[in-house]
């Protein structure tokens, strides 16, 4: 027998299991006592995440993890997928279906368009759903299996999934794991629920070229929200997925073929290049409209600061005099920041901004009075004046940045008709593979742990801990403001990864597996495992992804 002490909620339970018993039947025993499916386990013996496939071995400790866990929720994403593509596969002829792409997530959903001669509408959408309902009553089982990476090439390419048969060529390892429901196989980067019957809440809404997979939030898996149709972020996206399928660089096969074949430099060249045609697009807006302040906002390391300087450059270009301001250096001292639910210094919430202090700043500007800005300084945790007077001509312009820029609350002072709101973010174009999406969030947490290394002195360790504070700030203090915006601005570099992962790796690698971090580390690594490294030193000085690795010709630490 092995005794289990198991976490469910807030409640712990010990019982004892013949071993060899299944993850899945014990989570049988405390579906009731969770209130909702158990999804999958968290192995704390060996600190990682288990399918309900796995059998215990041995006395141990685990948390059960439901759909409002992270890693749940992932999964039964992933599977709701993977439902959807065998029911699309099973319903639309061969011959009318290319093939099927996950282009992008909607909040918590999935925008998917089916490519070929096929018409989606209500009614093939409508016998797609039903046959995902069948799967899901009928309990079909998804099943693992393991096989050697160059049986996975063939087999994907004789499937007509090219993508996954070339981004199996890059990797390294002899093996890979693959799912299949039936007689349909695909490729999932992360783990997979047991069975379709998990699957009950979803709905698929016909939207542009193709369709959402409605899903549900975190707190309520059993109810699907009301759809509201996406909006200016939504566009923002696809613009930049079409870029990136116009240049051939859909995936990450794609990016690893083009550093192959010694590409990288002008396709580094051509998204700065791109990068810079939309920010001169902003500035030429802004210098056609009597604005006085331009409040710059967005999620963690989207690369506000350097996007700040770059539109500096752009508006003078056009004649404009403008002035950046960092809302960071209106933070606290350390001592008159509130609290987050751990009893850490809160950097997220609005709170632990000086905005009265800011507002009077920035008022005295606007009338051309003389005012002495603060500098924040990260590794002593206080305001600093260190700098002379400040003053604004008649012709200047303010660009504010900072996370909070676009609430009201922060600004509240300042009149109306001088603002001009700008979100920036950092909206990922690759795919893993056309069903595996990179989420956008991942490529930010990997740029604020190289970044924080740099210039905070903060682990890797650190920077993941802090990592589901700051995502509660961003859904709390950020997303509910992005559509408000006048403009929305994209940072993500499609070829940042193979830059970022060779600093990445070596901070991932030093978390210890007792970590409560080292799960997340290793999935990280893991995700990176499938990158090609590319040197930095073709990297432009004023390129966007220098203000996380260093060595950028502009202000931004």
């Amino acid at each position: 027998m092995a005794r289990l002490e198991l976490h469910i909620n807030d409640r712990t339970e010990i019982r004892d299991y013949p071993e060899g018993t299944s993850w899945q039947q014990i989570a049988g025993d405390f579906r009731e006592m969770a209130g909702q499916d158990i999804l999958l386990v968290h192995d704390l013996k060996t600190n990682r995440i288990q399918e309900l496939h796995k059998e215990i071995t041995g006395d141990t400790e685990a948390r059960l993890l439901t759909y409002r866990d992270a890693p749940g929720k992932a999964a039964y994403a992933r599977t709701a997928v993977f439902i959807l593509l065998r029911a699309i596969y099973h319903v639309v002829p061969r011959e009318a279906l290319q093939r099927v792409t996950v282009e992008f997530r909607v909040g918590d959903s999935f925008y998917v368009v089916p490519r070929g001669s096929v018409c989606v509408d209500q009614k093939l959408l409508l016998e797609v759903k039903r046959e995902m309902e069948s799967y899901i009553r009928g309990d079909l089982p998804i099943k693992k299996r393991n096989i050697s990476t160059d049986e996975a090439v063939r087999r994907f390419a004789s499937y007509g999934m090219e993508d996954k048969s070339k981004l199996f060529g890059f990797r390294r390892v002899s093996r890979v794991n693959i799912y299949a429901i039936g007689d349909f196989e695909d490729y999932f980067y992360g783990p997979m629920l047991e069975s379709c019957a998990y699957i009950r809440t979803f709905d698929l809404v016909p939207f542009r070229k193709g369709f959402i997979l409605w899903l549900p939030k975190a707190d309520e898996p059993d109810r699907l929200p009301a759809f509201n149709a996406p909006g200016k972020l939504f566009s923002v996206q696809e613009e930049s997925f079409r870029w990136a399928e116009k240049i051939g660089i859909e995936n990450i096969a794609d990016l690893n073929e083009a550093i192959c074949r010694g590409e990288a430099n002008n396709l580094i060249l051509m998204q700065e290049a791109f990068f810079e045609k939309k920010i001169g697009e902003i500035a030429q807006r802004i210098s056609k409209k009597d604005k006085k302040i331009l409040l710059m906002a967005g999620p963690s390391s989207s690369g506000k600061t350097s996007t700040a300087h770059r539109l500096e450059l752009q508006l003078r270009a056009y004649g404009l005099c403008p002035r950046t301001i960092s809302a960071d250096d209106y933070y606290k001292d350390v001592a008159d920041r509130p609290l987050d639910r751990e009893g850490k210094p809160d950097f997220e919430s609005l709170l632990a901004l000086d905005t009265e202090q800011f507002n009077e700043d920035m008022q005295k500007l606007l009338k051309g009075e003389a005012v002495r800005l603060p500098k924040y300084d990260f590794r002593t945790g206080r305001r600093e004046y260190r700098d002379g007077e400040t003053r604004l001509s008649e012709d200047d312009v303010l660009i504010v940045e900072g996370i909070h820029c676009l609430n009201e609350k922060f600004s509240e002072k300042l009149p109306k008709e001088a603002k001009y709101k700008i979100y920036v973010s950092a909206l990922t174009q690759l795919n893993i593979d056309e069903h595996n999406r990179i989420p956008t969030a991942d490529c930010r947490l990997i740029r604020r742990m190289v970044r924080d290394n740099r210039t905070r002195g903060y682990s890797a360790e650190n920077t993941i801990l802090r990592w589901d504070s700051v995502r509660e700030g961003e859904e709390k203090n950020i997303f509910p403001f992005q559509e408000e915006a006048d403009v929305i601005f994209n940072t993500a570099m499609i070829y940042e990864l193979a830059v970022l992962k060779q600093y990445a790796e070596p901070l991932l690698f030093q978390i210890p597996r007792s970590s409560s971090a080292y799960p997340e580390a290793r999935r990280l690594l893991k995700f990176l495992d499938y990158v090609l490294s590319l040197s930095p030193e073709i990297i432009p000085k004023t390129s966007i992804l220098r203000e996380f690795i260093g060595g950028s010709c502009l202000d931004v630490g």
